[in-house]
């Protein structure tokens, strides 16, 4: 039986998600607290007695991804969070279950299951990814606008307008309505700056607006081919090992 321990700073979702452990009989509830320095306590203090951590992310204070970051010893952990379905990509792809606030019984007997199956296995780097994830969903790293210069001439672009960048010839490129603007950054440097709720590597030379993706098809290499929205008709290439993370962006 996994021993859980809950951590949220509302008493009445401790509580509900207590109950509803508890209706499973398949979990052992070990310890609960609405204070993170608390459960941080109990986490050092008892680091083999927690097998799943059931943690809220937005908390004061201390975050759920702060506490993360001083704890020896990780189990695995569970997000209880109300961010909204584009932000829950970001858990996917990084292979962190989350549970959607409310919380539903039919929800957390799936977690409890994949939970299950990964009892026993290697550890993931839980600090890693939580700091992956807290960049990924901070607003402070968003860019919301670009600058594209050529000559003497400045025109300032709506990032949220941007149906992809790409690279080529040593250049980074934002299309937007079938113009291609020339930008000073590289697609590294993007990628790190971007809304990932958004936007999403595909390629070594591209970023796409998932906001403009009109449809998936299979690629000859194994790979798939992305249609944008728009016309002219855009095409754009998705590497065999970018499929999976577009597909969870696109919550398909």
């Amino acid at each position: 039986m996994l021993r859980a321990y809950v951590l949220d700073d509302e008493r009445l979702a401790v509580d509900r998600l207590s109950r509803l452990l508890g209706a499973t009989a398949r979990v052992e509830l070990v310890g609960s607290s609405t204070d993170p320095e608390a459960a941080l306590e109990f986490l050092r203090a008892r680091p083999a007695d927690v097998d799943v951590l059931f943690l809220d992310i937005q908390m004061p204070g201390l975050t759920g991804f702060e506490l993360l970051q001083h704890v020896e010893r990780s189990p695995l952990v569970v997000f209880t969070t109300a961010y909204d379905q584009y932000a829950l990509a970001a858990f996917e792809v990084n292979s962190i279950d989350y549970l959607l606030k409310p919380i539903e019984p039919a929800r957390l007997d799936r977690c409890l299951d994949k939970l299950e199956r990964m009892a026993g296995t290697p550890a993931t780097d839980i600090r890693a990814l939580a700091r992956e994830l807290a960049s990924q969903l901070a607003p402070s790293r968003r860019l919301e606008r670009i600058a594209s210069r050529v000559g003497e001439r400045t025109t300032i672009l709506d990032v949220a307008r941007v149906t992809h960048f790409f690279s080529k010839d040593k250049l980074t490129f934002a299309a937007i309505g079938g113009h291609d603007h020339v930008v000073d950054e590289t697609l590294a440097e993007l990628e790190a700056r971007l809304d990932a709720r958004r936007f999403v590597r595909i390629h070594r030379g591209t970023i796409v607006n998932v906001g403009f993706v009109l449809e998936l098809r299979p690629a000859i290499d194994g790979g798939v081919v992305v249609r944008l929205k728009g016309e002219p008709a855009v095409e754009l290439a998705v590497a065999r090992d970018r499929v999976r993370e577009l597909k969870a962006r696109l919550g398909i």
